[in-house]
């Protein structure tokens, strides 16, 4: 059931931005997949769905980046961002889960066209802000290119 709403998740956001960037974030203190519009411009989106649970947390993270740095190898970006829960509706609590910053970095691998090595700081905050943690984020990141 997960492979299906990640391909699911995948193929609208796809058809959505057109020229596209599907990350796989499997290290750090909470795995998520995510799509983005294109990495290369200077304003770009990210959308971000938790994998490490199916029920017990949908939590998806909206988040806009600026590119503070573009090299042909790599670009160095930041941002900011806002978590929700839809199914926290099912237990009375509020659907805004909290806020975050982020600052990354996203590295073309050598001989794999479209393919790079992303690494992110992000210190996230509850929505109250009594509370946060500070993640670091290492995954894979597929940039798909129009034709």
């Amino acid at each position: 059931m997960k492979k299906i709403f990640s391909f699911l998740f995948f193929c609208s956001a796809f058809t959505a931005f057109g020229q596209a960037s599907v990350s796989y974030y499997p290290f750090g203190g909470s795995q998520f997949i995510a799509v983005s519009s294109n990495p290369n411009r200077l304003a770009w989106i990210d959308a971000r769905v938790q994998t490490n649970t199916l029920f017990g947390s949908l939590s998806t993270t909206l988040a806009p980046m600026i590119n503070v740095r573009r090299t042909p190898n790599a670009n160095y970006y930041v941002g900011a961002s806002v978590r929700f829960n839809a199914l926290n509706t099912l237990v009375d609590d509020d659907i805004l889960e909290g806020y975050a910053l982020h600052a990354g970095v996203r590295v073309a691998v050598p001989y794999v066209s479209g393919l790079r090595a992303a690494f992110e700081l992000s210190p996230y905050s509850r929505a109250n802000f009594k509370s946060g943690v500070f993640y670091s984020h290492l995954g894979l990141a597929y940039q798909f290119r129009k034709k």
